[in-house]
Order: C-alpha cells, then sequence, then structure tokens
C-alpha cells in the first residue's frame, strides 16, 4: 500500500502544480489584456457599448488571473509556528474579493445598455466585427493554452471555463456586428451588452458562494460528516461511535478532518495506532483528505460528557 504523504509533502507536490499553473496564467493574463485594450479602442471608435462591455468581461477575468498568481506567490510561503496551515488561504481570499469586485462591473454595464435603449447611438458595424474576431481567437488560444492543467488544478479549471464563457460572448458579439452590418439593427448591440452581463453575474454568483463556503469553514459541496461517519462505520467494524467530526477546506483541494471514536473492544497496546493509520489511508484514498486527526476516546469518556 502507497504510504500516505504528510502535509508538508503534499503542500511540496501543490506547490510544483501550481508552478505550471502560474506560467499558463500568465501567458493567459498576457493575452487577455491584449484582448481587453483591443477591445476598448475598438468600443470607443465604433461606439459599441457590446464590444466595451466585452472588454469589462476581460477586465474582470484579467483582474482574476492577477489577484490569483498574487495569491499562488503568497501561498508559496511555507507553514510556521503561527501559521501552521500557511497561506494556502489566500487564494480564497483573492477569489471573494475578486467576486465582490464583479457587482459593479455587471451596475455599471447594464447602466450603459439601458442607456443606449433609451438613446440608440449608431454603431460601426464592419469594424465592431473584425475587432470581435480578433477578441475570440485569442479567447480561443487561451482555452488551448488552459486546457492542459484545467484536469490538475481547480484554479485553472475555473479560469478555464471563465475562457470558453468569453468566447461565447464574443461568438454573440461577432454575429451582432454582422447583423448590424447589414441591417443597421442598433438594438441587438445594447441587447448583447446585457447577455454579457448576465453571464458575468453567474460566474460571480460562483466564486462569491464558493469562497464563502470556505471561508466559513463549512463542509466541501457534496460531502458532510454524516457520509463519512457512515462510511467509516461501514468499512471498520472496530468502530462504535464516532462524535465532534469536523470536515473544512484550506482550499479547494486540501482537505482536513477531524474526529473522536470510539471501539466496539479495547485493543491491545499499539492496535490503536494501527487502526487510526489504516483510518487515514481510506479517507486519503476514498476522500483526498490530506490530514486526518483521530482520537480513539472510551466509553467512561462518553458518559461523563453525556453524549450519549
Amino acid at each position: 500500500m502507497e504510504e500516505k504523504k504528510d502535509f508538508n509533502q503534499i503542500s511540496s507536490q501543490l506547490f510544483e502544480y501550481r508552478s505550471v499553473e502560474k506560467k499558463r496564467l500568465i501567458l493567459s493574463l498576457t493575452i487577455t489584456l491584449i484582448v481587453m485594450i483591443v477591445e476598448i479602442i475598438g468600443g470607443l471608435i465604433t461606439y459599441s457599448i457590446a464590444l466595451i462591455s466585452d472588454a469589462g468581461h476581460m477586465f474582470t477575468h484579467a483582474f482574476a488571473i492577477g489577484i490569483s498568481l498574487l495569491a499562488i506567490y503568497i501561498a508559496k510561503k511555507p507553514p510556521c509556528h503561527h501559521k501552521t496551515f500557511g497561506l494556502y488561504r489566500s487564494e480564497i481570499l483573492a477569489a471573494f474579493i475578486n467576486g465582490l469586485f464583479l457587482l459593479p462591473i455587471i451596475g455599471f454595464i447594464l447602466y450603459e445598455a439601458i442607456m443606449r435603449f433609451l438613446n440608440p447611438i449608431e454603431v460601426a458595424g464592419f469594424y465592431m466585427f473584425f475587432v470581435a474576431l480578433v477578441g475570440l481567437a485569442v479567447n480561443i488560444s487561451s482555452i488551448l493554452i488552459l486546457s492542459k492543467g484545467k484536469n490538475k488544478s481547480l484554479n485553472v479549471k475555473s479560469v478555464f471555463f471563465h475562457m470558453i464563457a468569453d468566447a461565447a460572448s464574443s461568438i454573440g458579439i461577432v454575429t451582432v456586428a454582422f447583423i448590424i452590418n447589414y441591417t443597421n439593427w442598433y438594438i441587438l448591440d445594447p441587447l448583447v451588452s446585457i447577455g454579457i452581463s448576465i453571464i458575468i453575474l453567474y460566474w460571480a454568483i460562483g466564486i462569491l458562494k464558493e469562497s464563502t463556503r470556505i471561508l466559513l469553514e463549512v463542509a466541501p459541496k457534496g460531502m458532510n460528516v454524516h457520509i463519512i461517519s457512515t462510511n467509516l462505520k461501514n468499512n471498520f467494524s472496530e468502530i462504535s461511535e464516532l462524535f465532534n467530526m469536523h470536515l473544512w477546506t484550506i482550499t479547494p483541494d486540501m482537505l482536513v478532518f477531524s474526529a473522536y471514536i470510539v471501539l466496539k473492544n479495547e485493543k491491545k497496546e499499539g492496535g490503536d495506532v494501527d487502526l487510526i493509520s489504516e483510518i487515514n489511508e481510506f479517507l486519503h484514498k476514498e476522500y483526498n483528505i490530506i490530514e486526518s486527526t483521530i482520537q480513539v476516546v472510551s466509553n467512561d469518556y462518553l458518559k461523563s460528557c453525556n453524549i450519549n
């Protein structure tokens, strides 16, 4: 059986993944910033609020990638006597700040779109089309860059799906620009910007919900201590009861669990240690829990604490 790695070993391994992740994110950030600048200039020249709103969309992703890179740099600092889990939570705090930052961006885009409904402005559909086409090409490039790392890192996976959303909005703008160029239906421009705002809002809510769950130390989505308790009892017949169970997340790929257990029969000297080792290995294998603290207590302890 493969030996279970300790927290420092896993931290080192995670940092290696993050080093590769950092290179991909830097490249993606560079591409995103270039497109954002092109779309802002193109939006001002063509009077397209859709292009400017998509540039706002790009900015939110550039901001997210930038904060993610900063968090990776901070998180590389090793654990110490007062930061026992290191600073991995900086990535979660960064995501929470990013989610909050998305909300005023959405408000601005919706305000500008409503103003365009009330005061329509002629849009240069021909130039808008080519600027949006450049944006689409670059989004596809970012998707290809990040696709190799999306299965190893939730951070990269999150940015990957952001780029998918960017590509979808770029396709919408390219289509609208083509239609405007031949029909002069300028009303489509603010309509698309509202659609983009809805996409941004969807991501903002998702970021805020996930980061808040982790910051409040709520169990990961789809998991809870009752599921783990039942599974442990089914796989370890020696266990009579589990209580004072806690399951929380340092980052989405770093889970921690602790519990008190009562055994059906007292084990011989050293037996508890073997059982705890087996439980730790089981938790790591089944749930990817990187650190678990199991304390064996007696029935007398239960009675004194009035737990039963």
